[in-house]
This record gives structure tokens, sequence and C-alpha cells, in this order.
């Protein structure tokens, strides 16, 4: 694929990514930028969410998994179509009773200040690592399939990603982020079921024959039940759940999108649609990836090392045109439908959280939720390249090892607030909240010493929001 055929494809899809902007950004008010008035329909809230969800890690690491894993990273996904349930049952309807703008304001009301500040840290750090990490595949996409042609450092090429995301966003907010996650999962979905297509007929093997072939590959198997093995259904199947509710339901960023239907109906519609659709989307993630490997067998083409560099090597050197054009515009999509609304999601949470802004004269709300904006886009700038000096890992591994380490606290904080009635010493709890990644990081490292053989996976999260539940409880106050 020539740059200029690849240029060419990303500004015609940016330009609609702009067009959208500039008709859903007009006259927006701080309101609009932050909840869009509560008026979208949750049937496209729901579909948009698909994009978000997975991203462009969904895109390249997922496919590039299941060569180590195979297919039971399902269990982790029918893991989440429970988190769903709970998010749908207990989490949202908390939410549209106290009417929050930022869902860690709950926080204050329930512990005090300490609480609250220390939520939005946690959130804000697990939400620039894991926007990071997702918009750095899209870096990386962009690098090999344009800019190292045009000899563009790797940094420039990150900047120039987040510039674009940053045009589009900086006006209408959420407002814009509905309306433009839904044009992007459309691009998503569409890039992995023609790529699918494609490989079915570049191997000979007819479209009703594709479910066959990925079954009797050595690629399906979905139940482990060795304990030990961190592929264990059962572990996984909990982890998922868990994974849900905090990358999800305590998750300023995916609320804020549910939080903008018009009521808590809707907003349940949008869970339960999203439980049941994420689950068949990942189904076909994975069955692109054992067909991409399965191809590369029978074609005895030596991979990368790294295995997210093999579905944009084999979509750039043996797939032909159709499918290197719909593979970056898929991933950017990806990507983009993550990262757009995490960084609203950062904007929105400093913001309300940190600054107070809704405490400021509405003369100047505007100016300093545009200054906060550019800011965070220039830390997103900062940590996506230090994610590439120093990732070694699968990206969607190191993303959920990420979250087990910085959703744990916010895990314990919401539970314990939720599940008892105990007030806390809430200057303490910054101290809690801390330690707790802390002893998890050593206990992990130690497991195998520690555990008889035992090696964490994602369950690592349960173990943190325990460990910060049961500091909590230390810090009760006894009247």
């Amino acid at each position: 694929m020539s740059p200029i055929l690849v240029f060419s494809i990303l500004a015609v899809y940016f330009s609609l990514l702009l067009i959208t902007s500039y008709f859903t950004s007009k006259n927006v008010s701080n309101a609009n930028f932050f909840m869009a008035n509560r008026q979208s329909s949750w049937y496209l809230v729901a579909y948009g969410m698909i994009g978000a969800s997975l991203s462009g890690v969904t895109f390249i690491s997922v496919p590039a998994w299941v060569k180590e894993s195979q297919f039971s990273y399902m269990a982790v996904v029918f893991g989440y179509v429970l988190g769903y349930v709970v998010i749908a049952k207990v989490l949202l309807p908390l939410y549209y009773r106290l009417n929050l703008l930022s869902i860690y304001t709950y926080l204050t009301q329930r512990f005090g200040f300490w609480s609250h500040q220390t939520g939005t840290a946690f959130f804000l750090l697990s939400k620039m690592l894991g926007a990071s990490a997702r918009l750095y595949l899209a870096a990386v996409v962009l690098q090999l399939f344009l800019f190292d042609a045009l000899e563009v450092p790797f940094f420039v090429t990150v900047a120039i990603t987040l510039g674009l995301i940053w045009l589009y966003t900086f006006r209408g907010g959420i407002q814009t982020i509905v309306w433009t996650d839904t044009l992007q999962t459309t691009f998503m979905l569409a890039a992995v079921v023609a790529t699918i297509l494609v490989l079915s007929q570049k191997m000979d093997i007819s479209y009703l024959d594709i479910p066959k072939t990925i079954i009797e590959s050595d690629y399906s198997q979905i139940f482990f039940w060795d304990w030990k093995d961190s592929k264990f259904f059962i572990k996984q199947f909990i982890s998922g759940a868990f994974i849900t509710i905090v990358m999800t339901g305590l998750d300023q960023d995916m609320m804020q999108k549910n939080l903008t239907c018009k009521t808590l109906a809707d907003s349940q519609k949008n869970m339960f649609s999203l439980s049941v659709i994420i689950a068949f989307v990942n189904v076909i993630f994975l069955s692109l990836g054992a067909m991409l490997y399965l191809y590369a067998q029978k074609n005895s083409i030596d991979l990368p090392l790294k295995s997210d560099e093999m579905y944009p090597m084999l979509a750039k050197d043996h797939l032909g045109t159709i499918v290197g054009i719909l593979f970056v515009v898929g991933v950017v999509a990806a990507a983009y439908s993550s990262a757009d609304s995490a960084l609203t999601a950062l904007t929105t949470s400093f913001c309300v959280d940190i600054l107070k802004i809704d405490e400021k004269p509405e003369s100047e709300q505007k100016n300093l939720r545009m200054k906060v904006h550019v800011f965070m886009t220039f830390v997103m700038l900062l940590v996506i390249v230090l994610f590439d000096i120093f990732n070694e890992s699968n990206v969607i591994k190191a993303v959920f090892v990420l979250a087990s380490y910085t959703y744990g606290p916010l895990l314990g904080l919401f539970t314990f607030g939720l599940y008892t009635s105990w007030k806390v010493k809430d200057r303490f709890v910054p101290f809690i909240c801390i330690v707790s990644p802390i002893l998890c990081f050593f206990l992990d490292k130690y497991s195998v010493e520690l555990l008889n053989g035992y090696k964490f996976g994602f369950e690592l999260l349960l173990v943190n929001g325990a460990l910060t539940f049961f500091g909590l409880f230390i810090l009760r106050k006894k009247y």
C-alpha cells in the first residue's frame, strides 16, 4: 500500500469525524460538554459503546492473544455479561438517584473529601494509562502504514494522532463523542468481518465452514480447569465480571456516556443490550485471530516476535490492498472511539472533581475546561511515548494488569460504601489505597513460592479490592 493511498483514506475518514463534530458541537455549554443534557438515545449509546469498550487493544491484541491463550479469553467475556447486569441493577440506579455529574462525587457524600480525591486520582491514573496503551496501538499502525515511509519520528506520529482527537472533541465533548463513536464502531466491525471473509477466500474455505475450521484447529479451547493456571475458567469468569464492574461501572468515561441517556430505564436497556453484543463481537475477534494464525501456518509465513505486530504485518504485506485499507481504518476507528471519550472523561473528572468547575463563575468555566483539555492531551502524549519505550508484552494483557493495580482501590471504596453503613477515618483513606496495590505487586511477584505454585491472573483485581475493603474496615469509626 502506498503512503499516498493511506493518507487519502485517513483524510476522508477524519473529515467525516470533523463534520460530525461540527454539527454536534454548535452552541455547546458545559452541560452539553459533560452530559449532553441527558438527551441521548439509549440504542445510539449502546451501539457506540461497542467501539469504546473494545478499542484498538481488542482489535489487534485479542486476535494476537489466540496463540498464547486460545479461546480462554471467552471465560473473561462471559464474566463481562454478569458484570453488566450488576452495573445495570446496582450502580446505575445509584448514579441516577444522586444525579451525579462525576460518579466520584459519591465518595464525598459517603466518606469525605480525601476519599473523593483518592478515588478521582486513581481514576485519572487508571484512565490515562489505559487510554494511552490503547492509543499506542493506533499510533504504531499509522507509523507502520504511513509515517515510516515519510521518515516521520514516532513522537510526531503520536502528536498528530492526539491532535486530531483534540480537534473533534474540544468543543462538543460527550455530545460529539456519542455520535462519533457510532461512526467508528461501524468502521471497526466492518474491517474485522471483511478480513475474515478475505482470509476464508485465500484459504479456500467456504463462509459456512469457517466455524468448523476454527473449532477443529488448535486455537479453539475455551475451558481450562487447572486451578494453578492463569487461564483457569472459574477465576477468569469471576475476574471478567469484576473487570467490567470497575472498568465500566466505576469508570467516569464509560458511565458518562450511560448517564447521557434520558432515563434510568433507558440507561439500563443500553447496558443489557451491550452485554449481549459484546459477547458476540468478542467471538468474532477471537475467530479472526485463529484464522490469521491458520493462514500464516498454511503459507509458512514467519510472524513477528511481538504478537501485537502479527495482524498489522499480515494486513499490510499479505492480504491485499482492500484488507490493508480496512485494517488501517478499523484500528484507527477502534482506538479513537476509546481514546476520544477517555480524553473527554479525563477533562470532566479533573474539572469537576479537582478544580470544582461548577463553583466558579460561568464566564470562566469554558476557558478553564479548554485549558484542561489541552493539558490532558499533552500528558497522554508523554505517557504513550513512555509506553513505547518500556512495553514488551501483549498490550491487552498490559491493560488488564494495569487495571488490576489501579482500579482495585476504586472497587474497595465503592463496595465498602454500598454494602456497609460505616463511616471511615477519611484522612487515612489515601494511605490504604496506596498500600493495597503495593502489597498486590509483591504478592503477585512471589505467588509461586508463597502459594504452592499458584499464578495470579486478572483476579489480582479482586485481591486488591479486598485489601482496600479490609483497610477501610480497620479505619471504620466506632461511633
